[in-house]
């Protein structure tokens, strides 16, 4: 196995980890954390697996930066860092919010100024999930599908639910953090559909096929152009 392959295969795989662990972590905090704070039997056990779950997430994030960086900079040097911070910048924003989450675990019973500190800590980690997750994590799937659109490195499609993705959500987190959220509230769902679309196509393309030739193999200088009339996907 070459070593573009091995890049596409790691790749892929750490995409495949961000979305096996940020999905069950988010239905396990959205079911423990509710007004005040108060965890119920086995609640603490499911705080710790889901702060568990979102470490390996945040370290799933960085690492597709990293495995991609190599190929995305043939491109753009610039916009391969870029993507590459913002990357570890979304990983920084959801770790703060597993020490947060973690921090409600001990403080269970105690007076109303306790409740108010559990009512803060999961405020926080919920604004985290809307900074990290949300706004920024758009920010950085424009950029590294308009890489990938522009190298040709997997179908075209591909990069265009990328392109579409990132800025609906980023566009239904600047809702949500504007107050406008429940205006749009209805399209929640649908806004989602594109950018997991796109990370999951990605991925699967990347651990089936690897990237495409010549952008896997060639710098820039020696890629083969293709005649105008061959638009490629």
């Amino acid at each position: 196995m070459g070593s573009s392959r091995r890049i596409a295969v790691v790749a892929g795989v750490l995409f495949l980890v961000t979305h096996v662990t940020s999905v069950p972590a988010a239905l396990i905090y959205q079911s423990v954390f509710s007004a005040g704070g108060v965890l119920g039997p086995g609640d603490e056990t499911r705080v710790l697996v889901a702060g568990l779950l979102e470490v390996v997430l945040a370290l799933g994030v960085i690492g597709t930066a990293v495995a991609l960086y190599p190929v995305l900079k043939r491109e753009s040097e610039a916009v391969a860092l870029g993507y590459l911070a913002l990357r570890t910048l979304e990983a920084a924003v959801i770790l703060t919010g597993v020490v947060t989450a973690l921090a409600v675990v001990p403080l269970q019973g105690g007076d109303g100024s306790t409740a108010a500190v559990r009512d803060g800590l999961i405020a926080v980690h919920d604004w985290t999930f809307l900074v990290g997750p949300g706004l920024v994590c758009g920010t950085n799937t424009v950029l590294v599908a308009w890489l990938l659109y522009r190298s040709g490195a997997v179908p075209r499609f591909i990069p265009v639910l990328g392109l579409v993705g990132g800025p609906l959500i980023f566009a239904a987190n600047a809702g949500k953090l504007l107050g406008l959220y429940d205006s749009i509230a209805g399209a929640a769902g649908v806004v989602v559909v594109p950018i997991f679309a796109w990370e999951v196509c990605l991925a699967v393309y990347l651990i089936a096929r690897g990237f495409r030739a010549p952008t896997a193999d060639l710098p820039p200088a020696a890629r083969v152009t293709e005649p105008a009339v061959a638009t490629g996907v």
